[in-house]
């Protein structure tokens, strides 16, 4: 019997308290997360370069965009989505959701639930285009499945 030393009164390798079902116990939670950091929104920031650092991000994790409303001293910001690469690409912005506007991201910030397993594209779209055409004011994201326990 090749298997003779095999013991089923036990469990040697550990594997259910590892990997077994734990009713999401360890399961974590979405996250929200200001886009920029304390950078908030503004313009002459990589935000291509901060998503690259801050990533992963997870479905249902919530993006918050802060920026100062407009006056003398700032620049107005809003949030677009574009909805493929392309589009993001060349920050065509007819092609290009609004998703808020340059009021809207003063106290709280406006927020964004990244609700789909699918790329994300956000640029600003103020001044025609201009913060999304510098290739600063724009970056994407490809939220992951969360996992159901944390790796040991």
């Amino acid at each position: 019997m090749a298997n003779k030393d095999w013991s089923f009164g036990s469990n040697n390798t550990d594997w259910w308290s590892r990997f077994g079902n734990h009713h999401n116990t360890t399961h974590q939670q979405p996250k929200k997360i200001v886009v920029g950091g304390s950078e908030h929104w503004h313009f002459g920031y990589n935000y291509t370069d901060w998503a690259m650092k801050n990533a992963p991000f997870y479905v249902n994790d919530t993006l918050v965009f802060k920026y100062d409303a407009p006056n003398a001293t700032t620049f107005p910001h809003s949030v677009y989505m574009f909805q493929n690469f392309w589009s993001f690409l060349k920050c065509d912005l007819k092609r290009a959701k609004k998703l808020s506007n340059p009021t809207q991201g003063g106290g709280e910030g406006f927020k964004f639930v990244l609700k789909r397993w699918q790329p994300h594209y956000f640029a600003c779209g103020e001044r025609n285009g201009f913060h999304c055409n510098n290739g600063t004011m724009k970056f994407s994201v490809m939220p992951m499945l969360r996992p159901f326990w944390q790796w040991p």
